[in-house]
């Protein structure tokens, strides 16, 4: 029985009902919006603009984030199945995912990604996803906005209330008809260097400046 739950779960049929729940979920929260302008002009005047996210905080920025479709908007996604679910929610919100993660597909996905960030000049990016640990900044992400020479626009979620899951990211639910804040913070531009050190202390710097925003 399992195994048959498991089936439907990564199905067309179930990820169009996911699809159109968080939709119709999302539509009892009171959004607001910080800063969001500031990163939009940016990307108007010609600027690779890569939005940076917590694992924890995603999922209050779904419904919002369907209004960028018109920026052609790229999110790198895993190839797990829950990345098979993601992946499908992500499209039908006009958002292409090339698929891979640090420990499959990674440097296919990542070079997808990269050059998706230089054709549309905006994107998307989890920095502690898929799995942790929570509040580590991957890798990744230096990489893509280095050779992408993109700005990175810290994004924060929060809400006043919700629900935390007990898993590594103490992933944030907010509960309906709460109000939910998505903040976006001041861009930030990553320095290139030549040396293994520098690429650790711009991954060291992006962790230090964002990691006040993880949730408790």
């Amino acid at each position: 029985m399992f195994k048959r739950l498991k089936f439907i779960i990564y199905t067309r049929p179930f990820i169009v009902f996911v699809y159109y729940f968080i939709r119709v979920y999302s539509m009892t929260l009171r959004i607001k919006i910080e800063n969001e302008n500031q990163w939009q002009e940016l990307r108007k005047q010609g600027t690779t603009v890569l939005l940076c996210a917590w694992h924890q905080q995603f999922f209050s920025a779904i419904s919002h984030f369907k209004t960028y479709s018109d920026f052609n908007p790229g999110l790198m996604i895993s190839q797990s199945k829950d990345g098979d679910l993601i992946s499908g929610v992500a499209n039908r919100s006009g958002w292409h995912t090339p698929r891979g993660s640090s420990s499959r597909g990674g440097r296919k996905a990542m070079g997808a990604m990269i050059d998706h960030l230089k054709t549309h000049g905006f994107g998307a990016h989890i920095l502690d996803g898929p799995t942790g640990p929570i509040g580590r900044v991957k890798a990744g992400v230096i990489k893509m906005a280095l050779e992408a020479d993109a700005v990175v626009v810290p994004l924060y979620t929060s809400a006043e209330n919700a629900w935390f899951f007990n898993s590594w990211d103490r992933f944030m639910l907010p509960k309906p008809f709460s109000q939910v804040s998505i903040t976006f913070g001041q861009e930030i531009r990553l320095e290139s260097g030549d040396s293994k050190d520098d690429f650790e202390n711009q991954r060291l710097f992006l962790e230090k400046t964002m990691r006040p925003g993880l949730l408790p």
